[in-house]
C-alpha cells in the first residue's frame, strides 16, 4: 500500500507536523528524506531496509556509494544528499558546542561524538579543546590505529592543547567492535594523559567511549 493510502495520522509526513520531528522513528525520518519508494515498497518499506542492511543512521551515513548504490532506488544524488544532511548535522552540533558550556549540553557532546566516531570502521582517538567558559576551541582526531588498538601520544595531546590555549579537554575513541567498556588499556592512558596535561594547567573533564549509538562517559564511571 502507498503512503499516500495510510491514514494522514500514519504518514510520516502529516505525523511530524502535528507531533514535531521527535514523535518519528528512524524510519520514518529516513522515509521523509527518500520522499518516494520503488516498485513494490513504499518509502518507509525501503527507509527499514537500509536500517536492517546497515544497521543504523550512522551505519547508513558511514556506507560508501558504491554500498549504497547496491541497494535498489537509492543512487550517487541520494548519497549526496546523505552526505550533506549528515555534515549539517555534525556542523550545526559543532557550532552549539562552540556557544554554550559544554555542561550545560551534556546530551549534544554525546550526539556530536557518536556523529563523529560512532560508525568509523577503525579506532580513532579525539580531543576536544575547551576555554575557560567551557566552549568548544577545537575538535581534532589526533590518532587512529586498527580496529582494537590506537596508539596515543601524550606529548602530541599536550601540544594541542597548548596550541589550541585550552583550559580543559575532553577525551574520546571508538570502539568499533560496538561494545562501549573501558579496558584497563583505556584507564591507564586516561590517568597518563590526565597526569600529563596537569603539567600545563589543563584539566581533563570526561573520557568517553563511543561504540555505534552508545557512549561511555568515565566521569559518570567515577574513572576520572
Amino acid at each position: 500500500m502507498a503512503i499516500t493510502d495510510w491514514p494522514a495520522s500514519e504518514r510520516p509526513r502529516e505525523k511530524l507536523i502535528e507531533l514535531g520531528a521527535e514523535a518519528l522513528s528512524d524510519a520514518e525520518l529516513l522515509a521523509i528524506f527518500l520522499r518516494v519508494g520503488v516498485v513494490g515498497k513504499s518509502a518507509v518499506d525501503l527507509a527499514r531496509d537500509l536500517l536492517s542492511q546497515f544497521g543504523s543512521l550512522n551505519g547508513i551515513f558511514a556506507a560508501s556509494e558504491d554500498a549504497l548504490s547496491q541497494v535498489h532506488g537509492i543512487g550517487s544524488s541520494k548519497y549526496v544528499q546523505l552526505q550533506a544532511i549528515f555534515e549539517m548535522s555534525r556542523r550545526a552540533l559543532n557550532e552549539q558546542l562552540q556557544q554554550r558550556d559544554v555542561f550545560q549540553s551534556p546530551q549534544q557532546v554525546r550526539d556530536y561524538l557518536v556523529l563523529k566516531l560512532g560508525a568509523l570502521p577503525r579506532e580513532v582517538f579525539m580531543v576536544l579543546f575547551l576555554d575557560a567558559q567551557n566552549r568548544l576551541n577545537a575538535a581534532e582526531e589526533l590518532f587512529s590505529g586498527t580496529l582494537t588498538q590506537t596508539s596515543v601520544y601524550p606529548r602530541e595531546v599536550v601540544k594541542r592543547a597548548m596550541h589550541h590555549n585550552a583550559a580543559s579537554v575532553i577525551l574520546a575513541h571508538n570502539h568499533p567492535s560496538g561494545v562501549a567498556q573501558q579496558s584497563a588499556a583505556d584507564e591507564l592512558l586516561t590517568q597518563q594523559l590526565k597526569q600529563a596535561l596537569a603539567l600545563v594547567d589543563v584539566r581533563v573533564l570526561d573520557h568517553f567511549i563511543v561504540a555505534g549509538n552508545q557512549t561511555l562517559s568515565f566521569a559518570e564511571r567515577g574513572l576520572l
